[in-house]
C-alpha cells in the first residue's frame, strides 16, 4: 500500500474546486506592459493593496533593529511572549476596547492551523460545525482532513418578521437562534461548534451585537463552542462614500466580539484572527486564537509543535505591532483604498442592473449572476463560472462548497490586484455582461 488512508483521501481531494484553474491563470497573469490580454486572478483571498508600504516597513525594521536570539530558537508552542504582548496591546486598541490578556492568547501558523487545532481540540470524528451560509469554502478541509469535523450549512428560514433578503439591505445576517433550535433538533449532541465570521466571506455582512449576545447565550446553555471569525475586522467599507451611501440605511458597524469574550471569560467562547488579510502578508503564516478555556490552551501547547509560526514571522509582526502611530496610519491606508476597488466593481455592477450584498467590510463582492444560468443547477453554476473565465480571462472563485442557499451566487475578490489593473478587469466584465 503506497499511501494509508489519509493520505490516499488528500491525493485525491485538491483543497479548494479552483486551485487548478488559479494555478493555471497563474502562468498567464495579466500584466499592464508584458501581457496585455492575460488572465486576473480574483479567487483567492489575498490582499496586495498596501504591499509596498508593508514592504518597506519590513525592510526598515530589519535595517534597525537587531534580531534577538529568540528567533532563532524554541520558543512557547503558544508563541512567542514578545508577540502575544504586542498583539494583546494591539487588540485591545483596535478591537476590544478593554484590557486582553497575553496568557489567552495562542499563536500557530496561519488561519488554516488555527481552524485545524481549535477542531482537533474541541472535537471528535463525526460531530458537526454549524456555518451560517454562505460561507468559506475551505472552513470544510480545515474542520474536516484532521479533525473528522462535519460541515453542516446553516441558512436562515425567514419568518413574517424576518423577511428573506434579497441581500440589499440590510449588510447583516439575518440568523436568529430559531435557526440555531432548528440546527440542533436535526443534529443533537452532534452539534459541537458555531462558526461565525464577521465581517463574513464571502457576503462582507456582519452580525449585529443583539445578534452576537443572542447567539453567545444559546451556545452557553447548550455546551456549545461559538467561535467567531474577525479575519477582515480591519478591512472596512466606508459607506458614506459618495458611490455607495445609497446601498447602505440605517449604519450597521463592524462590532467585535472580544470584549463580550473578556466579560464572559466563558470555556465556549473562542476567537480567531489571522494577519494575512487585513495586513496582506498571508505568505508569514501567522493566525491567533483567544479563549478563556483553559484546558484548550493547555492541549495546545502540549501538541501544537507542527502547526507553530515562524519566530522570524513573530518578530517582524511584533515590531509592526509595537509602533502604533504606523499601525494607525496603515489601517486608514488599506481602509480607503479597499473602498476604492469595492466601489469600482460596485459601479460595474451597478451598470449591467447586477445584485449584490452591500458589504460592511472583506475583500470580497459576492454578486448574483443568475439570470445569466441555463438552469438553477450546480451544473449550470460551473459552466458559468467557466465561461466567465473563458470569454474575459477573469477567474471569479468556484460557487462550489460556498454553502450558498441559492444559485448564481459569485464571489470577486477585488484586493488581490492594484486599482489599475481592476480597472482593465472591469472593462472586461462590462463588456460580458453588457
Amino acid at each position: 500500500m503506497i499511501l494509508s488512508q489519509r493520505g490516499k483521501a488528500a491525493a485525491n481531494q485538491p483543497l479548494r474546486a479552483d486551485l487548478d484553474a488559479f494555478y493555471e491563470a497563474l502562468e498567464d497573469k495579466y500584466d499592464a506592459k508584458d501581457n496585455t490580454n492575460g488572465k486576473f486572478t480574483l479567487t483567492i483571498a489575498e490582499n496586495a493593496l498596501c504591499w509596498a508600504e508593508l514592504r518597506g516597513k519590513f525592510r526598515d525594521i530589519q535595517t534597525r533593529h537587531e534580531k534577538p536570539d529568540w528567533v532563532a530558537s524554541y520558543t512557547s508552542l503558544l508563541g512567542a511572549p514578545e508577540l502575544r504582548e504586542a498583539a494583546t496591546a494591539f487588540l485591545q486598541q483596535h478591537f476590544s476596547g478593554v484590557p486582553l490578556s497575553p496568557e489567552r492568547l495562542g499563536v500557530a501558523a496561519g488561519a488554516a492551523a488555527i481552524i485545524e487545532m481549535t477542531s482537533l481540540l474541541l472535537g471528535d470524528p463525526g460531530d458537526v460545525a454549524v456555518i451560517p451560509g454562505p460561507a468559506y469554502m475551505a472552513y470544510t478541509p480545515d474542520i474536516g482532513a484532521k479533525a473528522g469535523l462535519e460541515r453542516y450549512d446553516l441558512h436562515h428560514v425567514p419568518t413574517e418578521s424576518t423577511p428573506k433578503s434579497d441581500f440589499r439591505s440590510p449588510t447583516y445576517f439575518q440568523h436568529t437562534t430559531a435557526d440555531l433550535d432548528r440546527a440542533y433538533a436535526e443534529l443533537g449532541d452532534h452539534f459541537r461548534m458555531l462558526i461565525l465570521t464577521q465581517p463574513n466571506n464571502p457576503s462582507g455582512q456582519v452580525f449585529t451585537e443583539s445578534q452576537l449576545l443572542a447567539f453567545s447565550d444559546w451556545c452557553e446553555a447548550h455546551k456549545i463552542h461559538m467561535i467567531v471569525n474577525e479575519i477582515y475586522a480591519l478591512s472596512l467599507i466606508d459607506q458614506d462614500h459618495e458611490d455607495l451611501t445609497e446601498d447602505y440605511g440605517e449604519r450597521v458597524q463592524f462590532t467585535s466580539v472580544l470584549r463580550l469574550l473578556e466579560k464572559r471569560k466563558s470555556n465556549y467562547l473562542h476567537w480567531w484572527y489571522s494577519f494575512s488579510k487585513d495586513f496582506g502578508i498571508s505568505g508569514f503564516r501567522l493566525g491567533m486564537v483567544y479563549s478563556h478555556n483553559e484546558q484548550m490552551l493547555k492541549a495546545w501547547s502540549n501538541m501544537g509543535a507542527p502547526s507553530m509560526a515562524s519566530n522570524h514571522s513573530q518578530w517582524l509582526v511584533q515590531k509592526m505591532l509595537e509602533d502604533e502611530r504606523w499601525v494607525q496610519e496603515y489601517i486608514a491606508m488599506n481602509g480607503k483604498r479597499i473602498t476604492e476597488s469595492y466601489a469600482l466593481v460596485i459601479r460595474t455592477l451597478r451598470a449591467n442592473d447586477i445584485a449584490y450584498a452591500p458589504a460592511a467590510g472583506s475583500l470580497f463582492v459576492w454578486f448574483n449572476l443568475s439570470r445569466l444560468l441555463n438552469a438553477h443547477t450546480d451544473e449550470a453554476e460551473l459552466e458559468l463560472w467557466q465561461k466567465v473565465y473563458n470569454e474575459t480571462g477573469i477567474l471569479l472563485t468556484s460557487p462550489v462548497g460556498q454553502g450558498s442557499p441559492d444559485r448564481g451566487w459569485y464571489r470577486m475578490v477585488y484586493s488581490c490586484v492594484q486599482y489599475d489593473a481592476l480597472e482593465v478587469a472591469m472593462a472586461r466584465l462590462h463588456r460580458f455582461l453588457a
